[in-house]
């Protein structure tokens, strides 16, 4: 059984808070969210829940979270 839940998340470039709602299955084990914020988007692939301003570039957001989480993670992980 998957629970949702309100959490707030700063750009992962900028800081900006954004409002998300974080799902995650019975044990705990992070399975997506959904950008609540306007002007606020999903960054997928790290595991966790990140959000980025949409403003910001491809490039910037990668950049920024391979700082400070590693490399993406490919879809089947």
């Amino acid at each position: 059984m998957a629970e949702a839940k309100g959490e707030m998340h700063g750009c992962i470039v900028c800081g900006k808070l954004y409002q998300l709602y974080v799902i995650q299955d019975s044990d705990g084990n992070y399975l997506g969210s959904k950008v609540m914020s306007a002007g606020g988007k999903e960054v997928t692939g790290y595991g966790r829940p990140l959000v980025a301003c949409e403003r910001h570039s491809a490039e910037e957001i990668g950049r920024a979270a391979n700082r400070v989480y590693g490399k993406q993670m490919e879809e089947d992980e």
